[in-house]
């Protein structure tokens, strides 16, 4: 699958800790690398990123290494198997019963 890495939105609108926080917890998923083609840097952080797709203009969050994150506006391609994340928080952690505080 492609992707485009576009420049994303501050933490402050997540109620998760991080982008790369919320990403792990809606995708069920804890990967060590960079889904980037033939990429083998550990995961650092998390992306907004759309699927280069004239038809999907959605935002997704895409855990990422800092090479990367660092390529706005670039296109590449990522491993399948890595489950794009909504950047809608509406659809995610501003869900009501959606989001847990850590001292819950």
């Amino acid at each position: 699958m492609k992707v485009i890495n576009v420049n994303g939105i501050p933490d402050v609108d997540c109620k998760c800790e991080s982008w790369l926080d919320h990403w792990l917890k809606f995708s069920g998923q804890e990967p060590s690398y960079c889904p980037v083609a033939e990429c083998m840097n550990t995961i650092e952080t998390a992306a907004h990123v759309q699927k280069d797709s004239k038809t999907d203009q959605e935002w997704y969050i895409l855990p990422l290494c800092h090479k990367h994150d660092g390529m706005i506006g670039q296109s590449f391609e990522v491993n399948g198997h890595f489950e794009l994340v909504s950047a809608d928080i509406s659809k995610t952690c501003g869900k009501p019963g959606k989001f847990k505080s850590p001292s819950s």
